[in-house]
């Protein structure tokens, strides 16, 4: 007798599967496009590389603050409603670029990127659990990392606006020397380039609001609690207790770190042999393809092996990556950190996946917001990167170290993020059966 084979998304939730997915692609959007602005806020407000850095730790520092605060929501309330109000913060705060770049406070600019991953951390910590929650468990995993297929959707075309509407029209980084301009030639070229850095931030808040009214008027599933809700601290406290979650969250503070570290830096890693932001946007670009690609594949070898194998052996392989991008010099370096994308493209919906795997609903609801507030990695992790750059000066090439430049050696910190990856996996697959 044939076995029926189980389905990633029944057929009585694929609707409200698309339309959750679709929301992937909206903070891919957020997530790339805000990374070439630390290259650019560096150049036309004349911060250093630790200082431009507070973009990411303003952007991954929101996650922190609104996950738990979403969960215990969500918790409360419905699915629905969580996607709203996140939906609200994520268009306000972009909406900030507005008047931020008349007010030309870079302080401003981060307020704004603050409050719109408020809106992301609603996003994420609603719709990742719930794509869990759309089927059988066993294929759980691989129902996210389907979802989390568009998210390098969103990447691509936010690199693409990044690109084409804001590097290539940045005028200061035409300037081989921006800072010997005289006061007023600066104070032109500043107010320029912070209107090319405003306009797809409001473009896409007006965006945002778009699709806040197609969710509102989109019957979905309810999916709320009807009482006998367990109190917060013994939640907490049966989390952490156990070891697969709380290895995973900080395997997921390490992955998110080591994520935003070499995407950010592709830019200071091409910078230090000559290449333009420009022609650095193209890799980049390449890496997010790669990171599509990597998704797809991954989604595809879970049907053959379990999660944790897959995570150990992708994590192995960025392991090799990075050190590749450390010692090796030039396009061939660059190169090595483009593939760093392509083996890292698995390991944010896996870990998810197996941290949550076998939690009851009410500990998954509050283990997702634990999840969603290691992306905290994100803030803190690019700022250690920026302090590592500036050891030599505010370049990206004034020092060597282990004979290599500053760049190129900052990047021993996603190397140590992937060998405890690698170390994850490997626990996992020893003291879990299937997972």
């Amino acid at each position: 007798m044939k076995t029926k084979q189980i389905k990633i998304v029944d057929k009585k939730n694929l609707k409200p599967f698309i339309l959750i997915t679709s929301l992937f692609a909206l903070w891919g959007f957020a997530n790339s496009v805000t990374d070439p602005m630390v290259q650019a806020f560096k150049k036309v407000l004349e911060l250093s590389n630790s200082e431009a850095a507070w973009v990411q730790m303003a952007f991954y520092g929101g996650y922190f603050c609104m996950a738990l605060p979403a969960a215990l929501f969500v918790r409360k309330y419905s699915y629905k409603t969580g996607v709203l109000i996140g939906l609200t913060l994520y268009a306000f705060g972009a909406l900030l670029f507005y008047p931020a770049a008349i007010s030309e406070q870079f302080w401003f600019f981060c307020l704004g990127l603050y409050v719109l991953t408020f809106g992301l951390a609603f996003l994420e910590t609603t719709a990742n659990p719930y794509i869990l929650a759309m089927g059988d468990p066993s294929t759980a995993t691989r129902r996210l990392n389907l979802a989390q297929a568009f998210n390098p959707v969103g990447l691509l075309l936010g690199l693409l606006v990044a690109q084409q509407f804001v590097l290539e029209e940045l005028q200061s980084d035409d300037i081989a020397d921006f800072g010997v301009l005289s006061e007023a030639k600066k104070a032109l070229i500043r107010t320029t380039d912070l209107m090319a850095i405003r306009d797809p931030y409001v473009i896409l808040g007006l965006v945002i609001l778009a699709v806040f009214f197609v969710i509102l008027l989109t019957k979905m599933p309810q999916a709320r609690d009807e009482g006998g809700i367990p109190s917060l601290r013994h939640t907490i406290k049966s989390l952490f207790s156990n070891k697969k979650y709380s290895y995973g969250v900080l395997a997921q503070v390490l992955y998110v770190g080591a994520q935003i570290m070499c995407w950010t830096y592709i830019y200071q890693y091409a910078e230090a042999f000559g290449m333009s932001s420009e022609d650095a946007a193209n890799y980049q670009f390449g890496a997010f393809v790669l990171f599509l690609v990597g998704r797809a594949i991954g989604t595809w070898v879970l049907k053959y092996i379990t999660a944790s194998k897959m995570l150990m052996y992708f994590a192995t392989i960025a392991v090799v990556c990075c050190l590749s991008t450390i010692f090796l010099k030039g396009v061939p370096g660059l190169y090595a950190l483009l593939m760093v994308s392509f083996f890292m493209s698995v390991m944010f919906p896996t870990i998810y996946g197996i941290a949550l795997d076998r939690l009851s609903e009410e500990e998954s609801k509050i283990g997702a917001a634990g999840l969603v507030m290691a992306i905290v990695g994100g803030a803190l992790m690019p700022k250690l990167q920026g302090m590592i750059i500036d050891l030599g000066g505010i370049g990206v090439n004034d020092t060597k170290i282990l004979g290599v430049s500053e760049v190129n050696f900052s990047f021993v910190l996603p190397l140590i993020c992937f060998v405890f990856i690698v170390y994850y996996g490997a626990w996992v697959k020893k003291n879990f059966q299937n997972i």
